[in-house]
């Protein structure tokens, strides 16, 4: 089985404009996402990035914005102006409701790309239960009983869990596609996962003093 790990936030916007690539990929090559969505600060934060609140505004008004513009209409993906109006509400139910379904298959598939089109597409804010309940509906499920699994403790330590795995495998950010033990951060690096999934890159050869001494 061909296996991608795939690491993101539900309320990335790079993460949806990359997904319905991500997902016309595993198609065409039979592939498996493993989903493994992460509280984003933490993970950014650990390895040394600022917080979005403490970027420039220069940062900001390139990387998401004028950045995000281009790759929409590189993609074919709708997008709101800038970022969404509740970008910045808690998000960990929403993960939940992906966590709750599993780690992969179609169902887990579907509810990551719903959730990210809802909010980045939809101006929907993912801490709004009504919101989530919706979403759920438009996809078959039981809205009450999958919000009450995505509320579970154990869904939570997932959550926690998927949070260490990355920042002790040194994930920058969302979205990172990790094949073989080789990871792409940003979803500009979707055909080099999609060479790989066929012909793996050349191991490094670039060496860390630090490090390696």
């Amino acid at each position: 089985m061909v296996i991608i790990d795939y690491v993101y936030s539900a309320h990335s916007a790079y993460a949806w404009l990359g997904s319905g690539h991500l997902m016309d990929i595993c198609r065409r090559h039979g592939a498996t996402l493993v989903h493994r969505p992460i509280p984003l600060s933490p993970v950014v934060e650990a390895q040394g990035s600022l917080p979005f609140r403490s970027r420039t505004q220069a940062h900001v008004d390139y990387f998401f914005g004028r950045e995000i513009e281009r790759w929409a209409e590189w993609r074919g993906v709708e997008v709101v102006p800038f970022r969404p109006t509740h970008h910045d509400a808690d998000y960990s139910l929403a993960s939940g409701m992906i966590l709750a379904l599993g780690d992969r298959g179609p169902q887990v598939d579907a509810m990551s790309h719903a959730l990210l089109g809802a909010h980045w597409r939809d101006d929907a804010d993912l801490s709004d239960r009504a919101v989530l309940s919706r979403v759920a509906e438009g996809l078959g499920h039981d809205a009450a009983a999958l919000l009450a699994r995505a509320a579970a403790p154990e869904i939570a330590a997932r959550f926690s869990a998927n949070g260490d795995w990355a920042i002790a495998r040194g994930v920058m950010g969302s979205p990172t596609y990790i094949v073989g033990g080789d990871a792409f951060y940003g979803q500009d690096r979707l055909e080099m996962v999609e060479r790989a999934l066929t012909r793996p890159f050349a191991p490094t050869r670039w060496r860390n003093p630090a490090v390696d001494g």
